[in-house]
């Protein structure tokens, strides 16, 4: 298994130029680099260039198609993207090892939808969650998309990175880490189960639930009471009640 460092454990790459030029205004963020497509000059161009100079950001020009390969969209990086420091992203490798390991994690498996994984975010961010575990394959890449639906609170989220969910299944469970599945179907309730102090929960995605390879490394299943004939909430709304049921047990660091 390989734990080589990679951009995307340090950085949130945005792209396009209005999140870019966004991006460099925002003094509270450390921009790390600036990337322009060699075919890019124009007004647009120029305006880049001067912000990044104003905050002291190298631009960096490359060709076109590494643009589109290194922001990882190819309809909608308008030639330019800029690398923001993440101060608390970091491997889970590394946060696992740590003598300071989060209290509480939680596990993203195969949430594609932007809107879904950036207000999980916010919301986890909000409720002091030790660490929020965003996979590089199988869960929406942390992009301008992400970004947007968590205001700007993606920069600074707790943020545990890996190569895949049921790789960090695995790792959490070989660190101590009782696994609690979310289904609806569970008959135990998230709000009278017994929690450990050291708890990681995975969230499945809407469509498939928590995934085959993630499921064998779960220890519990739990769930949210649904009433007036309602099945299940929304994924993004599931992970806030958790959230803050953690919360309210002093369970959430």
């Amino acid at each position: 298994m390989s734990h080589d460092l990679s951009p995307k454990d340090r950085f949130v790459t945005v792209y396009g130029r209005k999140p870019v030029l966004e991006a460099l205004a925002d003094e509270r963020l450390s921009v790390d680099k600036v990337v322009l497509a060699d075919n890019a000059h124009g007004v647009a161009a120029r305006e880049i260039i001067d912000a990044a100079r104003g905050r002291g950001v190298p631009v960096q020009r490359a060709t076109p198609h590494r643009v589109k390969v290194l922001a990882g969209n190819g309809k909608q990086d308008q030639g330019v993207l800029a690398d923001v420091v993440a101060p608390r992203m970091r491997r889970l490798a590394d946060a696992l090892a740590g003598k300071s390991a989060p209290r509480s994690v939680l596990l993203l498996d195969g949430i594609t939808t932007p809107a879904n994984v950036g207000m999980i975010l916010r919301t986890a961010t909000a409720a002091g969650i030790g660490g929020i575990v965003v996979p590089r394959r199988g869960v929406a890449t942390i992009d301008p998309m992400v970004v947007k639906a968590s205001a700007g609170v993606a920069f600074s989220a707790p943020v545990l990175r890996c190569a895949t969910a049921e790789e960090a299944a695995a790792d959490l469970r070989a660190a101590g880490y009782p696994l609690y599945g979310m289904d609806a179907g569970a008959r135990r309730s998230v709000f009278t189960a017994e929690l450990p102090d050291r708890v990681a929960f995975v969230l499945g995605s809407e469509s498939d639930g928590v995934s085959a390879g993630v499921r064998p490394h779960v220890n519990r299943w739990v769930s949210i009471p649904m009433a007036g004939g309602v099945e299940s909430l929304n994924v993004a709304s599931a992970a806030a009640v958790l959230c803050f049921e953690l919360v309210r047990r002093g369970s959430a660091a």
